[in-house]
């Protein structure tokens, strides 16, 4: 079914390089999941971020890389987290220090809360050298890598030396005030066509402050001032305000120059990319309300058949019920709709599920032609604004480009692509463009890789969704998992905006959640050697999760098909002992000027506050090697590589 069916006299698109990236007509096809997974040789890639400890390594039998061989024997391995000489063998003396002292910092509150107070102090009092160099010693030095791509290089060798990879983040932001983070917020995400139509016949206007959205928009899905400034209650994420096209492309360059780095400085590079940070994030907003909205009419109608509260992909609507279904609603004659199914092939096996009703949203010339929803009452397809300027559709589509641009480049240096995970508001299209993009540059290895947040209530629907495409489709899966960046801010804005919490009730719900994605992906990954994974936690207790269901299954290191990564300057005792055991391990790497990442460095402090303190293991694991150290007469112990 495609909306030139359901709405004569939309233009076909003729731009190749948005049909690359936008939903292209008939790649959501096939309709029942192969039961023949094809066992692949191949590498296997997966990060984690989790509390760190040390390796060993246990004699076992396992299943080999190879499927067919299911009687090689390789190697079990057990990772030992409480072997510090294992752990902080990659680093000095003054390193372990520093990190003590940075740690320590972050336990106290007042220098934690008024931490960017103090930075800004200490430089006026200081003087702008001599505060970089105290930064470089202490809080910069443990968490950002170094000023550009060619002073990261030598931290970069290091990692590499002791197994650990990177994935590169140049982490420069605006330094806004509130005021002006609203306002950027507010101006960028209300359509000029919005506020300078006038009120239609038998609709109204929500008339506050920068609020011109009609009655049928979702709340949910429109601006609202109070949380504007998207960096409130965020503390391990980038955040992108728009300004103008310009600093969009600025953006771009940017990301380009940190893949070229990426490329140049490490072998099987990441680099991390923000969809926010590439248009004006209007579309996002509309474009996510559309999908949910498209989303929502197939659960309605699987309701009526009958199939409510099941899984995404267990959903399968018969589709005689659904052609009356749809043909009560208005949505189309019998004839059109007879054709919709047939004509796109959409059906064969005698029902639809959620990944052939995705298939409704096609390709356009005009990307505001996407964004239409179907209205409930009326059975009709209706515009989700009245229209769009020529330049918001300019706009529209340089985000596209921008997105094409940088997936080529990535292929291009050898780079994989992890595009980061972003508000619920914002993330339906973001989720909706990478995989667009995995569709094209996945078919021979993983290049992009989509971030799932496991604190959210739908995150296993999404990822067995997704896999279940991929595993159609015949490319290669990606996926980070992380817990989530966005909690606090997430719940205080549905509570006070009026829509259901998306997140899970408590921790222990997102354990579950993380756990239960994880092991859909390895079991995906088991059966078909095109999945990949990387486990992005802090938690040592996901790590031993992941590593004892590798064993179980046999996946070994070597196919490098599950990843682990933490963030660089934290959890050391997790990330060396597994790259030293030959798990592919990663570091999220920051860098950027000293002065323009001090927002990072604020965010970094507000993070290890909770971590520490939650828990003293890691600096007692310092304080253990440290003193292990000393007594051995290694006061002067540099790391050899």
């Amino acid at each position: 079914m495609s909306y030139t069916k359901v709405i004569p006299g939309l233009v076909r698109a003729n731009s190749d390089n948005i049909k690359r990236i936008c939903l292209s007509q008939g790649r959501f096809r096939s309709t029942v999941a192969s039961k023949q997974r094809k066992e692949v040789e191949g590498g296997k890639e997966e990060q984690q971020l989790v509390e760190c400890t040390v390796v060993k390594a246990v004699q076992a039998d396992l299943i080999s890389q190879t499927k067919n061989n299911t009687d090689a024997q390789t190697r079990k391995i057990a990772i030992d987290f409480d072997n510090t000489h294992e752990a902080y063998k990659s680093k000095d003396n003054i390193e372990l220090l520093r990190s003590l002292l940075v740690f320590k910092l972050c336990t106290f509150d007042f220098l934690v809360d008024k931490n960017k107070e103090l930075m800004d102090l200490s430089k006026k009092v200081f003087g702008k050298r001599l505060f970089e160099r105290l930064m470089k010693m202490t809080f910069y030095g443990q968490f950002v890598a170094g000023e550009d791509h060619n002073s990261i290089k030598p931290l970069i060798h290091k990692n590499q030396a002791f197994g650990v990879g990177s994935v590169l983040d140049y982490s420069v932001e605006e330094d806004l005030t509130q005021e002006e983070a609203e306002k950027k917020e507010m101006d960028s995400c209300v359509s000029e066509a919005e506020k300078e139509s006038p009120v239609p016949a038998g609709e109204h206007f929500v008339m506050q402050e920068h609020d011109y959205s009609v009655d049928h928009r979702e709340k949910k899905y429109k601006a609202h001032r109070q949380f504007g400034d998207r960096r409130g209650g965020v503390v391990s994420a980038r955040t992108y305000f728009y300004a103008d096209e310009a600093k969009c492309d600025a953006q771009m360059e940017t990301f380009l120059n940190c893949i070229k780095a990426s490329g140049g400085a490490s072998v099987d590079g990441f680099s991390a990319v923000k969809m926010t940070a590439l248009g004006r994030p209007q579309f996002l907003l509309q474009f996510s309300e559309v999908l949910v909205k498209w989303r929502r009419f197939f659960n309605l109608l699987a309701a009526q058949q009958g199939k409510s509260g099941m899984d995404a992909l267990e959903q399968k609507l018969e589709l005689e019920q659904l052609k009356e279904s749809l043909t009560k609603l208005g949505v189309g004659n019998k004839d059109d709709i007879e054709n919709w199914f047939t004509g796109e092939k959409l059906g064969s096996s005698g029902t639809i599920d959620l990944l052939d009703w995705n298939s409704l949203i096609n390709d356009r010339t005009k990307i505001s032609n996407l964004l239409v929803i179907p209205n409930v009452e009326n059975g009709q397809l209706e515009p989700l604004l009245r229209k769009f300027t020529v330049e918001e559709e300019k706009q529209m589509k340089r985000m596209l480009q921008r997105v094409d641009v940088l997936a080529k480049h990535a292929v291009d240096n050898g780079v994989r692509l992890m595009v980061d995970a972003e508000q619920t508001y914002f993330q339906p299209a973001i989720s909706r463009l990478t995989l667009e993009m995995q569709r094209i540059f996945n078919r021979e290895k993983p290049i992009i890789f989509n971030t799932y947040q496991c604190y959210l209530k739908e995150a296993y629907d999404n990822v067995s969704v997704d896999v279940e495409l991929s595993r159609r489709e015949g490319w290669y899966f990606g996926a980070k998992l992380v817990r989530g960046a966005y909690m606090y801010q997430e719940r205080s804005r549905a509570e006070e905006i009026g829509y259901e919490d998306p997140i899970n009730p408590d921790y222990e719900a997102t354990n579950r959640m993380y756990h239960k994605c994880l092991e859909f992906v390895l079991e995906e990954i088991d059966h078909n050697r095109k999945a990949n994974v990387m486990v992005a936690s802090h938690n040592e207790d996901t790590v031993k999760f992941t590593l004892g269901k590798m064993n179980e299954m046999g996946l070994s290191p070597t196919e490098k098909k599950v990843y682990f990564g933490q963030l660089l300057g934290m959890c050391d005792q997790i990330s060396f002992p597994l790259g030293q055991a030959g798990f592919p391990v990663y570091k999220y790497v920051p860098y950027g000027p000293v002065n323009e990442v001090i927002p990072y460095l604020s965010r970094r402090a507000l993070e290890n506050r909770g971590f520490m303190k939650g828990s003293q293991r890691e600096r007692s694991l310092l304080w253990k090697e440290l003193k292990r150290r000393l007594l051995n007469g290694q006061i002067l112990y540099k790391p050899v590589y």
